[in-house]
């Protein structure tokens, strides 16, 4: 006698099982509804030690769930929306291009804890340029997501490099972790510097070192 899976048909059909179940498994979660939301941060109060009762407290879920719709209204934003309007009419214009100390807050999704910092972000233009606040809004867009700064810096440089494509980017972040200044080994006064390199930034040292006295002049 065959076993089932010896059969073809039997084959297929575990062969679906296994896929449907892969999908459902990497399906993005259903998003819950703004009473959830509040609901949580209650849940996290009384776990705290609190008494959700009081008078300071008794909207308080209200206020975090309506900051949250701004810390995090990133997840909104199309970063590559913000570069796709360029110019060209720039007399020739090749040489770098600078914005520096951007400011931002961000959160840690590890700890979920602020990540306040500043970015430059600079690039050689190819034959067009974008207007500077887009650069900030490129910034904006990525920081107000839950976020590793490593993964914040290589994000910000590459969605400039895909849409402009410009001779090279480069971007360097430094920025507080209060997920270590706050808790944990609790040291203050410390900050943490990334930076992403690409196309002329990375492969000629002399673009690369203009870019980094440029962002670091009257520092």
């Amino acid at each position: 006698m065959f076993a089932g899976s010896d059969y073809p048909f039997f084959r297929e059909l575990a062969v679906r099982k296994d896929s449907k179940k892969k999908s459902a498994q990497s399906a993005k979660p259903r998003k819950p509804s703004r009473q959830n939301a509040e609901d949580a941060v209650r849940t996290l109060l009384l776990w705290a030690g609190e008494d959700i009762r009081r008078e300071g407290l008794i909207d308080t879920p209200k206020r975090v769930a309506e900051a949250y719709l701004d810390w995090f209204s990133g997840y909104g934003d199309d970063p590559v929306r913000f570069l796709k309007r360029t110019f060209e009419e720039v007399e020739g214009y090749d040489e770098m291009i600078i914005l520096r100390r951007i400011t931002f807050e961000s959160h840690c999704e590890h700890h979920m804890a602020p990540i306040i910092g500043h970015a430059h972000v600079g690039y050689l233009p190819r034959n067009k340029v974008v207007g500077i606040s887009k650069l900030a809004r490129v910034v904006e867009a990525f920081a107000r997501r839950f976020q590793v700064q490593e993964k914040m810096t290589s994000q910000i440089a590459h969605c400039i490099e895909d849409v402009l494509k410009p001779k090279g980017v480069g971007v360097v972040i430094e920025a507080s972790h209060q997920c270590m200044t706050t808790r944990g080994i609790h040291k203050s006064g410390v900050s943490m510097v990334t930076s992403q390199m690409l196309g002329a930034f990375r492969k000629d040292a002399r673009t690369r070192a203009e870019f980094l006295q440029m962002i670091n002049a009257d520092a």
